[in-house]
């Protein structure tokens, strides 16, 4: 089956549309059963007044409740390549999102925050294709891990999901590697790497109903004219972002020798005085 690559904010927000599909991405990574999901994309536009360029992309916020009745807040952010700029400007929306309370069964509440990031790019020191990083509470007077949980603790601080797609393998047997299996950086049949031949059975659902919809992502011309919009919008930024970044290192290169040079000079009108 020919499915659309998962990784452009177009095709995410439109797996995302579907709740079952929703239920079964953040369940899925969080091992925990939804009840409920209501996800509101969150617009932001990339402007660079010099460049003459303005991008368009998506962050995901998604309202959960658990099993257990508890409400939670996820954030979704999908980081294509590794730039200074998308790491402050997520930093800043997650820090708005600590500020706002959410309204729940029409009273204001605040919740807990979970986040979840899909890397188009790899942390070298992370083999593992998905990691979670949590916290856990540790009384330092008695030396031990405190397994309940506080409701203040939780609010203030949380726990991440990391997927490195271009970590993900070829193994399809629990329901994590089937959700995985569908954001696999391999068998593209596109020199442009927006579509690929999913290779595994739809023998889950859940997995069905996903690569149904990323199958008509990848083959409707309309949707698939979106993707190569945003694919050649944000290839654009990383070009003059790599642009911008040697320029800065060219700079800070010249600083040092510059420094470099000041300290030799010094040293050498030390020696000097110190033989008069």
């Amino acid at each position: 089956m020919i499915i659309a690559n998962p990784i452009y904010d177009t095709v995410f927000k439109r797996m995302m549309e579907n709740e079952r599909v929703a239920k079964f991405f953040i369940g899925t990574l969080l091992d925990e059963e939804i009840v409920s999901v209501e996800v509101k994309p969150q617009e932001f536009t990339y402007t660079d007044e010099l460049a003459g360029l303005a991008v368009f992309r998506l962050d995901f916020i998604a309202t959960i409740k658990t099993e257990t009745g508890a409400y939670k807040k996820i954030l979704i952010e999908i980081q294509k390549a590794k730039n200074q700029i998308d790491l402050m400007r997520f930093r800043r929306y997650l820090g708005e999102q600590y500020k706002k309370e959410d309204k729940i069964d029409n009273e204001n509440q605040v919740l807990p925050i979970t986040t979840i990031y899909i890397l188009g790019f790899i942390l070298p020191e992370i083999q593992s294709a998905c990691i979670k990083v949590e916290r856990n509470y540790k009384d330092l007077v008695n030396k031990m891990i405190i397994e309940k949980k506080s409701d203040f603790v939780e609010k203030l601080t949380h726990d991440s999901f990391i997927v490195q797609v271009d970590r993900i393998t070829n193994r399809y047997q629990t329901s994590l590697d089937k959700l995985l299996s569908v954001f696999e950086q391999r068998n593209f049949v596109d020199d442009r790497k927006i579509t690929k031949q999913f290779q595994h059975p739809t023998d889950n659902e859940d997995v069905k109903i996903l690569t149904d919809i990323l199958h008509h992502s990848g083959t409707n011309p309309e949707e698939r004219k979106l993707i190569e919009d945003e694919q050649e919008a944000w290839r654009t930024v990383n070009a003059m972002f790599q642009d911008k970044e040697k320029a800065f290192q060219k700079a800070l290169d010249e600083k040092e020798k510059e420094n470099a040079d000041l300290l030799k000079q010094l040293e050498e009108l030390k020696h000097k005085l110190g033989e008069q």
